[in-house]
């Protein structure tokens, strides 16, 4: 976004963008933010920003909650396509000078859904787009889009979000504790979407689960005892349940093991996925070292795959306690 920033402040943004990258890490967001940024009324700056929107301005409002007539956002329909008629539609609007604001800016969501007519005819307004108009495509697939589209629009890429930037959005703008906050970011894998879209308190106990079977196969070898704490990963229920509850416990036994290999390595504690629980992982450093580590996070990647092929969840269950 800082990059963004500057173009701003210089008046040198593209007239089209791509910004692609994994599937809820913001880029709609970011896109929206742009529009703002470049309309707002009274513009800011900060260290990090050379210059933002304030956020507050009547123009900013209206862009924030969808309605400002220079703002065009175009999306899937209900087919899951953006159709010929709607780009047609959206690049007639372009070709007029703003009335209500500075720069008119035609927001593309999900643009790989984009029908091959509808790229085609978008390819003259990337090429010469209006003089007050910026085009911004936003795809988690850019590849599916025509090379003739991706060779006229500067490709903006966005990465995986840390697990501390989503359980730190999660607690700042949609009110999450913070064990919810962090069980729901270490399940997340870089997508502040699908942590949205989970069940924050399975996750949580889900993570608890994994944590306490770290714990017991860390005090004993004995197979015995080790088998009978499958039944906190495996919980009586229906096949399709107790298969998606063991994923999620396995996913996040996956985020443990790997801050446990982390802390044992004694790397950067900022890398830890599950921060909230480092002293309790410490604990187990002792018997879990880089190496054992590794084979259980092996192990546990095994497990995982072999639930998508179906496989009895008990029986994933009990051959991976005898792994870690």
């Amino acid at each position: 976004m800082s990059l963004l920033s500057r173009a701003v402040a210089r008046g040198r943004v593209p007239p089209s963008l791509l910004l692609a990258g994994p599937a809820g890490v913001g880029k709609r967001r970011v896109a929206i933010a742009l529009a703002e940024a470049l309309n707002c009324l009274t513009p800011t700056s900060s260290e990090q920003f050379e210059q933002d929107a304030c956020g507050t301005c009547a123009t900013c409002r209206r862009i924030a909650r969808g309605t400002h007539p220079e703002i065009v956002l175009l999306e899937p329909e209900d087919s899951g396509n953006i159709k010929i008629d709607t780009v047609r539609d959206a690049i007639d609007r372009a070709q007029y000078r703003p009335f209500e604001g500075k720069r008119r800016v035609v927001i593309i969501d999900e643009a790989d859904a984009l029908v091959p007519q509808a790229q085609g005819a978008l390819l003259k307004s990337l090429e010469e787009p209006p003089s007050a108009t910026v085009f911004v495509l936003v795809s988690a697939m850019p590849d599916a889009l025509l090379p003739t589209v991706r060779s006229r629009c500067p490709r903006l890429r966005f990465g995986p979000l840390t697990a501390g930037e989503i359980a730190a959005a999660l607690m700042r703008d949609h009110g999450y504790g913070e064990a919810e906050a962090r069980a729901a970011a270490a399940d997340a894998d870089g997508s502040l979407g699908r942590a949205l879209q989970a069940q924050s308190a399975d996750l949580a106990g889900a993570r608890q689960d994994a944590r306490r079977l770290l714990e017991h196969t860390a005090r004993t070898m004995d197979p015995v005892k080790r088998i009978g704490a499958v039944k906190d990963l495996v919980k009586k229920g229906s096949s399709a349940g107790e298969r998606e509850q063991l994923a999620v416990c396995l996913r996040a036994l996956s985020s443990l093991l790997r801050d446990l290999g982390i802390l044992s390595t004694r790397a950067d504690a900022r890398m830890l996925a599950n921060a909230d629980l480092q002293d309790d992982l410490s604990r187990l450093t002792s018997a879990f070292d880089s190496a054992r580590s590794m084979r259980a996070f092996t192990a546990v990647d095994r497990a995982l795959a072999a639930l998508e092929r179906n496989a009895s969840p008990r029986i994933v269950a009990d051959w991976l306690v005898l792994q870690l």
